[in-house]
């Protein structure tokens, strides 16, 4: 039978030419099988990580805003209506006036949100995951052959990075799941219009592609080039059918432009305008001055090569399948691209439009200051991000390379058959290459197996800080509760503490807030129970020590006047105590008459002004006046003489209005440094010296001989 015949089906052993046919078809059965089996192993090992390693979410806060943005979605909202000014501000919400939006598109929250909205939040990141696996088999075996493609999707399965960060909320895997659905589509279609048009393939390709866009326009683009460039080349041919398939993708694609312009007009109020730009106007793409936050950076050619220089030299030896063994097999597979190419003076397009990808994500990346950002610092090695998440502005790039190491894999397998079939007998030659598909299998395994581990372990000394810090809060059950919630870096919510997230309309089981303006807050949720969450030492989650989490309940009193009663320890080798008092703008000083063992202080708050009784000396009237609403700050140093010492610091929430004093319940510090104070050094009793120990009760409409009336008392044992 000649080759024509087998293509065509005619000749005189027809029968022969259908049982051919059939094998084939049953090969590439069960090669899709396979293929499908992968994607549900990558979908139960990033559902698994997801929910063992990071079940608090990651370091990278981003996180919580996709989460807080797939409840509003869910709700029918692209806005929050925060009750409260300046109290209810997410992490990367842009402030619009009258409500809040995130800084980023919609799309990757609208994908977590279908697992959010059935109360299985990382189902989504396993079906994106199990799609990623997929459609790198599909488009590998549409530009290669089907072996390579099934190789290319185990390859895949067993990258770090792509198990790493398809197993946290970021958008990174969502958007690369669309623009891999994009390649597979497109390549299908284009197939498929060397024969006849392909609407359907080709509406697919252009609706991904249009998705990936309005989810992260820059990193679409750079995927997107070498799909363009090879469409544009074959319009050369002036196929109807072609152009009419690539019609329909650029049509549906533009789609996806249109959309993500009018979001911004909605949000921004120009089209051209991203809500990113809103938020911090210098960090986008470009040379020159960068800026977001406060942090800021003169981002040069020069310094992009040699930041992006140390993230790819990351991802090839740390972040792709098989680690540096990983690495050599796509260098060997690149060659043998190379070699056959020019052995036959022709290069297949479809083959190098795929791994086009691996130049212009690795060129287009350089305009970006967002891989110097993840190094950290670059004097340092294992800073930043990077070394938990991996390059993962570079997670396009997976593809490319899993195909190539899967190119070389089968090069090298075919030359070891044809050696073993050369040299030894049918038996031995199968079991020969039996061994060195087993070897080569677990030297890949246990080269991602030696690279991933020292990033999980460092996710999951991670996960333990976050463990021990969220442990008050999960330990106890809310009903109708406001918790106060402090702002390490700044007047932040969800940064850091993600899992502290409002439900949309503020209406969930517990509302959380940072503690400015309180009582505006309190007044906007009157019959909640109220809560204080902070903590003592340090908030650095990669650091082996982490903090020691406080949560307590808030009392509210009101009344012509409020008193604070604290007995504060004073440790036996102490020489003097002094007092300040402060309302921001005026203060007070009181010296302490001797160093007793335990100190009773009486903060009253009357008639307009606040003073200091006990065993006190003020320095002057001692009284200070107090405004409508503010915090009343009594900060007592007790000194050691050489010094050195500690101080106590209280902060009372008050508001005075219309001849009624309001309080809640104060906020207790034990400082030793004061760098560590405000907001990081709580007293938390047990982890304190000996000695060193308060007690506080807040008393409304109390007088010195009458303590009874109205009391409220919010105490902590020594």
């Amino acid at each position: 039978m000649t080759e024509h015949d087998e293509r065509t089906g005619t000749g005189d052993d027809r029968p022969w030419t259908v049982a051919i046919r059939d094998t084939r078809l049953q090969q590439y059965h069960q090669l899709t099988l396979c293929a499908l089996g992968l994607a549900v192993m990558g979908a139960i090992a990033v559902f698994g990580v997801a929910t063992e390693l990071f079940p608090y979410h990651s370091l990278n806060h981003d996180e919580g805003v996709y989460l807080q943005q797939a409840a509003m979605l869910l709700d029918g909202q692209l806005v929050l209506h925060p009750p409260v000014e300046g109290a209810f501000r997410p992490w990367f919400f842009v402030d619009g006036g009258e409500y809040l939006y995130p800084k980023y598109a919609p799309v990757p929250a609208a994908i977590f949100a279908l697992g959010l909205g059935i109360g299985v939040p990382r189902l989504s990141l396993a079906a994106i995951a199990a799609a990623i696996v997929f459609l790198t088999h599909i488009i590998a075996s549409e530009a290669f052959s089907r072996r390579i493609g099934l190789l290319a999707a185990a390859f895949m399965l067993v990258s770090p990075l792509f198990v790493l960060n398809a197993a946290v909320f970021l958008p990174y895997a969502p958007t690369t799941a669309l623009n891999l659905a994009f390649g597979a589509a497109f390549l299908r279609a284009d197939r498929i219009a060397e024969r006849r048009r392909s609407l359907r393939y080709a509406g697919l390709a252009g609706a991904a592609i249009g998705l990936a866009f309005f989810a992260r326009p820059y990193t679409t683009v750079l995927f997107a080039l070498p799909f363009v460039a090879y469409a544009l080349w074959t319009l050369r041919e002036g196929s109807r059918d072609r152009i009419e398939t690539l019609g329909v993708v650029a049509l549906f694609g533009c789609c996806g432009v249109v959309l993500t312009l009018a979001y911004n007009a909605t949000l921004t109020g120009a089209p051209l305008r991203f809500p990113y730009e809103v938020f911090a106007v210098r960090d986008g793409l470009g040379f020159g001055t960068r800026a977001m936050l406060g942090y800021e950076v003169t981002y040069t050619p020069a310094l992009a090569l040699r930041a992006n220089a140390r993230v790819l030299a990351a991802f090839v030896t740390e972040w792709i399948a098989g680690g540096l063994l990983g690495g050599i097999l796509a260098l060997c597979g690149l060659l043998v691209f190379v070699v056959r190419a020019a052995s036959r003076r022709a290069v297949d397009p479809r083959q190098l439009t795929v791994l086009g990808v691996l130049l212009t994500v690795s060129a287009g990346n350089l305009y970006f200051w967002g891989n110097l950002n993840i190094l950290g610092s670059l004097s340092a090695s294992g800073d930043g991000l990077i070394s938990y998440l991996g390059p993962y502005y570079h997670f396009d790039l997976l593809l490319p390379v899993s195909v190539l190491a899967a190119l070389g894999s089968v090069w090298l397998f075919d030359r070891a058959r044809s050696l073993c079939r050369t040299r030894l007998a049918p038996t031995h030659a199968r079991a020969a290459l039996a061994v060195v598909a087993l070897l080569l299998a677990a030297g890949v395994a246990g080269g991602s197996f030696a690279a991933g581990t020292p990033h999980v372990r460092a996710n999951a000394a991670v996960t333990e800080n976050y463990e021990r810090a969220y442990a008050p809060v999960e330990q106890r059950g809310f009903d109708d509760a406001l918790v106060f919630v402090p702002g390490p870096y700044g007047p932040w919510l969800n940064h850091p503490f993600q899992t502290f997230r409002n439900d949309p309309g503020y209406d969930g089981n517990v509302v959380y807030a940072l503690e400015k303006r309180p009582f505006a807050v309190v007044d906007a949720f009157p019959d909640r129970t109220l809560y204080r969450y902070s903590y003592r030492g340090r908030w650095a989650p990669v650091a082996e020590s982490t903090v020691t989490p406080r949560l307590r309940r808030i009392e509210t009193v009101a009344g012509e006047r409020v008193s604070l009663r604290a007995t504060l320890g004073v440790p036996t080798n102490a020489e003097r105590v002094s007092i300040r008092v402060s309302t921001g703008e005026e203060q007070a000083y009181y010296g302490v008459r001797g160093t007793p063992e335990e100190l009773p202080l009486r903060i009253v708050v009357a008639d307009g002004d606040v003073r200091v009784r006990g065993p006190v000396t003020p320095v002057g009237d001692g009284g200070i006046p107090i405004g409508t609403r503010g915090t009343l700050a009594i900060n007592v140093f007790v000194d050691y003489g050489t010094g050195t010492g500690f101080s106590y610091d209280l902060r009372v929430p008050i508001a005075q209005e219309n001849g009624t004093v309001r309080a809640l319940s104060p906020s207790v510090e034990v400082c030793r440094m004061p760098l560590r104070c405000s907001g990081s050094a709580t007293y938390v009793p047990g982890e304190t010296r000996p000695g060193v120990g308060v007690e506080t009760a807040l008393e409304a409409n109390a007088t010195d001989a009458d303590t009874s009336q109205r009391m409220l008392r919010s105490r902590s044992s020594r």
